[in-house]
């Protein structure tokens, strides 16, 4: 007995699923565990989306799961995608093939028999077409070995099915942008804790994406701090140099911990209110430097309903000549 339950073990078919912390990810692996293949989920952290909500979907549906970060990768990716860009900042064709490259190779690795996602045929236009889809399979090398069990039925067969490593005829046909089977599915199975269509991906967010594109013109070179510092407080640019106005006291703190070796740092002494963050990209202008400074006060003061209208406001300026400040 004890010898068949470890045959048994031993061939249990074992799938890597993408999981990106939505219902349609979450229903991928339902459908392949109805079927006992063992899944793992493999869940990305960059500096436009966090693991949290994948790594919580997957803590739901009781399944192990792979954290891979690879932020500086994606970041670099993200600055020139082969592929462009959706309406916003979002290279979503180059993002899954980035997604998919990183799953092989952990298939290739630790022996898992094929890749799952929760791609819908037709959901999203520029990522989910039958052309992009066929696209990123073969350039990640997962010809095959790429399975999508909420649309299997009207793709081409996998060499998985082929394989009879799952039953075609238990996955699903789903194709097009409504979300009725799918919900229908998250009631039968009591899934309730997904996020919306990329409701967690930052590249899709317009204002945010204006933001991206700006600093990338502005400073190809630019770091995760720089991104960071993207998802606080105001922005403004004159020429090369960035001023960040916080929004409120948490922003201000978020920004003294972000704020690098450069950086100046304004503050009122008499009177409360924002902080600003001045970052020079390369300004060369004789003067540049003072006007932003100038123009940073200003606008801490307008944000400062105490001190907007007066007329004896004193600043601190701290010039950070180490690493971070502690605000």
């Amino acid at each position: 007995m004890e010898k068949n339950e470890k045959t048994k073990k031993k061939n249990k078919i074992r799938a890597l699923v993408l999981v990106s912390g939505g219902l349609d990810s979450a229903l991928a692996i339902k459908i392949l565990n109805e079927q006992e293949i063992e899944t793992t989920a493999i869940v990305f952290k960059s500096f436009f989306f966090n693991e949290k909500r994948a790594e919580s979907v997957a803590k739901e549906l009781n399944v192990n799961f792979k954290i891979v970060d690879f932020s500086e990768e994606y970041l670099a990716m993200v600055k020139n995608p082969k592929r462009g860009y959706g309406k916003a900042m979002n290279p979503c064709i180059d993002c899954h093939l980035l997604m998919l490259k990183k799953a092989k190779e952990i298939m290739d690795r630790e022996g898992f028999d094929f890749v799952a996602t929760g791609d819908v045929l037709g959901q999203r236009p520029m990522s989910q077409n039958i052309a992009s889809l066929n696209l990123i399979e073969k350039e990640a090398g997962l010809a095959g070995y790429l399975l999508r069990p909420l649309s299997a039925k009207v793709l081409e067969k996998t060499i998985v099915e082929e394989k009879g490593l799952i039953d075609r005829e238990k996955l699903l046909g789903i194709s097009g942008r409504s979300r009725n089977v799918q919900l229908a599915l998250a009631k039968k199975w009591n899934i309730k804790n997904y996020s919306s269509p990329a409701g967690g991906c930052l590249l899709t967010d317009k204002e945010f994406g204006k933001r991206l594109e700006e600093l990338v013109e502005k400073e190809p070179g630019c770091d995760g701090n720089d991104v960071e510092l993207l998802k606080l407080g105001r922005h403004l640019f004159q020429n090369k140099i960035k001023i960040i106005i916080g929004r409120d006291q948490e922003e201000n703190r978020k920004m003294g911990k972000l704020a690098q070796k450069g950086d100046i740092v304004l503050e009122m002494e008499n009177y409360t209110g924002p902080l600003a963050l001045v970052r020079n990209y390369g300004e060369e202008e004789e003067g540049g430097l003072e006007k932003a400074i100038g123009k940073a006060k200003e606008l801490v003061q307008f944000y400062s309903t105490r001190a907007r209208a007066k007329t004896d406001v004193k600043f601190k300026k701290t010039c950070l000549r180490h690493r971070h400040l502690s605000v």
